[in-house]
C-alpha cells in the first residue's frame, strides 16, 4: 500500500483505503478497526493523500504530505507532543518546527489538525508507509559502503 491508495472524503471523518473504482465512483474502506465500507460517488470530494501537500514560501511552493509525515516520524516517532485539540499557538509552533518555511497565511489551524489526525491514523493502521523510508535508506547505504571498500582494495 502507498499514499495513492489512501483517501480523505470531505464531510467524513478519518481516512479510507481505496478498494476499487466503480462506474460511478469508488469503493472505500475505513482504515480503522471497523473496516466500514463506503461507496463514494462522483459528486463527493475525495482527496488522495499522495496529491495533498502543505503550502510553503519556497520556490517549489509546497511540500508533499508524505514527506511531511516522514519528517514527523524522523523527529518525533510515535509521540508528537501535540494533539488535534492542542492550543492553536502550539499547533502552529509544531508545524513550524517540522516545516520552517510553511506559508502561515495559507495553512490554517484546521489543516494542521487534519495533518496530525491523519499522521496518527496512518501510523496506527499502515505504519510501513512512514517507517519504510528508513529501511530503504539503510539498503541504499549498504551497497555504497561495499563499493567504497572495493575501490580501496585496488
Amino acid at each position: 500500500m502507498d499514499f495513492s491508495e489512501i483517501a480523505s472524503v470531505a464531510g467524513k471523518g478519518g481516512l479510507f483505503k481505496v478498494v476499487k473504482p466503480t462506474r460511478t465512483g469508488v469503493i472505500l474502506e475505513s482504515l480503522d478497526e471497523s473496516k466500514q465500507k463506503l461507496i463514494a460517488g462522483a459528486t463527493q470530494r475525495i482527496s488522495v493523500l499522495s496529491d495533498i501537500s502543505i503550502y510553503t514560501t519556497t520556490q517549489e511552493g509546497s511540500v508533499p504530505l508524505a514527506d511531511v509525515f516522514k519528517k514527523m516520524y524522523a523527529e518525533f516517532n510515535d509521540d508528537l507532543g501535540v494533539t488535534p485539540t492542542s492550543d492553536s499557538d502550539e499547533l502552529k509552533a509544531f508545524i513550524k518546527h517540522i516545516i520552517p518555511e510553511y506559508d502561515e497565511t495559507r495553512v490554517y489551524v484546521s489543516d494542521i489538525k487534519k495533518v496530525i489526525n491523519w499522521y496518527q491514523s496512518v501510523l496506527a493502521n499502515v505504519p510501513e508507509l512512514i517507517k519504510e523510508e528508513k529501511k530503504e535508506e539503510k539498503k541504499k547505504a549498504a551497497p555504497k559502503a561495499k563499493a567504497a571498500k572495493k575501490s580501496d582494495d585496488k
